[in-house]
């Protein structure tokens, strides 16, 4: 068939090969057609024309839930690495300030654990409790 014709047109439409038409009446011109001059000759008549690009509808995305196995990503695609941070941050703070508040730790001793739990020391609220009371940091009700 016109497969170097349509290879030719498509170069000079600046086209896709799939975007490339060629009149099914006309098949015998376009078949005698080998040159680049050819082939403008043709696009001039008609003969040979370019289609419309095709519309690309995007497809839903599948509403069910990702189980460990199907997550797909980075290891901190899902929850990043600030956000569990600060799920982690939050509550030890809270739980030092009403430890503050109700008399259990002092002004000292509540600056430092601060700034020990914004460098990360304690993983969570019971481990900050188990440090205070190693420490003898606790007051006594």
């Amino acid at each position: 068939m016109a497969k170097l014709q349509k290879r030719l047109a498509s170069d000079i439409l600046k086209v896709g090969l799939s975007r490339v038409w060629l009149d099914p009446t006309k098949l015998k011109d376009i078949d005698g057609a080998i040159t680049r001059i050819d082939i403008k000759k043709l696009i001039k008549k008609g003969h040979i024309k370019t289609l419309p690009e095709k519309i690309h509808r995007p497809r839903g995305k599948s509403k069910k839930k990702k189980y460990a196995g199907s997550r797909k990503g980075s290891k901190h695609a899902i929850v990043t690495a600030k956000r569990k941070w600060i799920s982690t941050v939050r509550p030890l703070r809270r739980t030092l300030k009403e430890l503050f508040t109700t008399g259990q730790i002092e002004k000292q001793t509540y600056k430092k654990t601060y700034m020990l739990i914004k460098g990360g020391m304690f993983r969570s609220k019971a481990h900050l409790k188990i440090y205070l009371g190693q420490h003898g940091l606790l007051k006594k009700k």
